[in-house]
């Protein structure tokens, strides 16, 4: 059983000790919950209770079936914005059919995630680099906090496809701002801020909500023009089949399968990032992993849930809390079901400002500007995606830039393994090392002899650039007379690798120059034995070492080289 359910494997040698850890650390996140999802809902065009609901199914269901110990499963902004991008083109935004649409997508995405999981399809997220993800992020906090704009500043703009456009409509209507409702929503910034600065750990963002309402009941904000959340249903959401009537099924299968990717890469990265503080206690499997959101999504969707999937700030709390096992994630859902049941009627008074300003301060802490520096400082190819990310998740649209993002990741992964890292070597004076001729002053050429090094599988892709780079060798030492290929690094060689091998072996017999090899690894030697490209190669000029392949052969070629050392 333990298998099916990683939860109950986690709950062996439970005590006290834990169950207090896991209470705490579950009311926490589940406090935690209550704000986010009601302001998450509201990105993703939805009435704010059913950030709620989302927030009950998809975590039970990943409870029992996920392998993370510690994340925190629920609705979270960027998922919420890419929904909202892509339903609020095909169905009008606040009516049931864009909420029923909304719902039917969210199944879909649980089953695309449910199937990834059961086919083991996993690795699909290795597709999706680094710094795209990071660089699609960056775009997407920039654009969910233009969307705030309408909350804090209480304008109503229209509907706007371009993020530029809206940001200029209300720069164009400034002189609108409800100053009431500006004047709060400041006021909640700078309180969330300085919260988050003095007690990191303490639910600001509860307190602001608290106030908030206060604020609102005793003051009258209705009669100030401050709009409020108004009157929401209480208790559980009522089991509902999705919507399928007339939804238009290729826009809603894109969004679908884009949700389904973001929310593996989402869920999958975070419990990644907290199992390696936790490596003795359990590992994370990816398949299970899209198994157990993907059942979650699923249920949850006959619940009134959308898309849901780890949240960072929610799970680093709750791991930092303390929380030992997912009892900690059923805490937390006890804690929005006490909600729903006896607490709807006080958020009737919540200004709509203050979930603004709590989503604005949550989404600017993903605005990172150091990271920039950072990647054009380690690798400029990672620079480049992580800004070509940003500029196309901004001009096209967020559903446009994650499928751009794709397309960047595989462009450069087939650039870096058609074009892998070769070095020309020789020999360090007074040593029987070699070393990169580029890298090491003390390594010393020789016009007869050419070292290189191939530090890659050769393959299909590659080929082509190593059989450029000898004749390029060749056309530079018009006196070689030996060429030696170092294959330490050389893990693999497929056919076409085989017959670009053959290839440069007829080339520099063309040309007089023995060809040697050396450093080869057993799996390579294998298929050079079966091919029989080892009988054209000679055993001879096969050697176990630079040094061995260096000292043999003609004598001119040993004198060469020493004169070379000597000088």
């Amino acid at each position: 059983m333990s298998n099916i359910f990683p939860f109950l494997k986690s709950l062996n040698n439970y005590n006290k000790a834990k169950f207090r850890l896991d209470i705490s650390a579950g009311l926490v996140v589940g406090v935690m919950l209550i704000p986010q999802g009601m302001a998450y809902a509201m990105i993703a065009g939805l009435p704010p209770v059913y950030g709620l609901y989302t927030a009950i199914f998809p975590s039970l269901l990943y409870t029992f079936f996920g392998t993370s110990r510690h994340v925190s499963v629920g609705p979270v902004a960027m998922d919420s914005l890419i929904l909202f991008a892509g339903v609020s083109t095909i169905a009008v935004v606040g009516t049931d059919q864009y909420i029923g649409w909304v719902i039917a997508i969210s199944f879909m995405v649980g089953l695309l995630q449910f199937s990834f999981g059961v086919l083991r399809l996993g690795f699909l997220a290795n597709f999706l680099s680094k710094p795209v993800i990071l660089g699609f992020t960056f775009a997407a906090a920039v654009l969910i906090s233009i969307k705030q704009l309408k909350y804090l500043l209480q304008i109503n703009p229209d509907q706007y496809t371009n993020i530029f456009t809206e940001l200029l409509f209300y720069i164009s209507h400034i002189g609108e701002v409800h100053m009431a409702t500006f004047s709060l929503s400041v006021s909640a910034v700078i309180l969330l801020v300085v919260g988050k600065k003095i007690r990191p750990k303490f639910p600001t963002s509860l307190l602001v909500v608290v106030l908030g309402i206060l604020s609102s009941y005793f003051l009258d904000f209705s009669q100030l023009g401050i709009e409020v959340v108004g009157i929401m249903p209480t208790g559980f959401p009522a089991f509902s089949l999705p919507a399928w009537e007339g939804l238009p099924w290729k826009p809603a299968a894109s969004i679908a399968f884009t949700l389904a990717l973001m929310g593996f890469v989402e869920i999958y990265s975070i419990g990644q990032r907290l199992q390696d503080k936790h490596k003795s206690e359990y590992e994370i499997d990816p398949n299970r992993e899209l198994v157990s959101i993907g059942l979650g999504n699923m249920v949850g969707s006959f619940f009134k849930s959308f898309p849901a999937t780890a949240g960072f700030s929610r799970s680093a709390v709750n791991e930092s809390s303390g929380a030992q096992t997912g009892v900690a994630a059923l805490i937390s859902i006890l804690v929005v079901i006490l909600t729903l049941f006896f607490l709807m009627p006080v958020f009737q008074y919540l200004p709509n400002a203050i979930l603004g300003a709590i989503i604005f301060v949550a989404i600017l802490g993903l605005i990172d500007t150091k990271l920039a520096y950072k990647l054009w400082r380690n690798d400029r190819h990672d620079f480049f995606m992580f800004v070509s990310s940003i500029l196309g998740t901004l001009v096209f649209g967020i559903e446009y830039g994650i499928g751009l993002g794709i397309v960047l990741s595989l462009l450069v992964l087939i650039y870096k393994t058609s074009t892998p890292h070769m070095a020309v070597l020789g020999r360090v004076v007074g040593t029987s090392y070699f070393r990169n001729l580029e890298r090491f002053d003390s390594a010393v050429d020789d016009e007869f002899v050419s070292i290189l090094r191939f530090d890659a599988r050769l393959f299909f892709a590659n080929v082509r650039s190593l059989k450029s780079k000898v004749e390029d060798l060749v056309k530079k030492k018009p006196a070689m007379r030996k060429f030696v290929l170092d294959a330490q690094s050389m893990i693999d060689m497929d056919s076409s690798g085989m017959d670009g091998l053959e290839d440069i072996i007829d080339y520099l017999n063309q040309k007089n120059i023995e060809f040697h090899m050396v450093n080869i690894i057993g799996p390579v030697r294998d298929k050079l034995f079966n091919s029989r490209l080892i009988e054209k190669i000679g055993l001879a000029f096969v050697h176990d070492c630079i040094s061995d392949a260096i000292n043999e052969g003609a004598d001119e070629t040993k004198l060469t080289y020493q004169t070379n050392l000597n000088k």
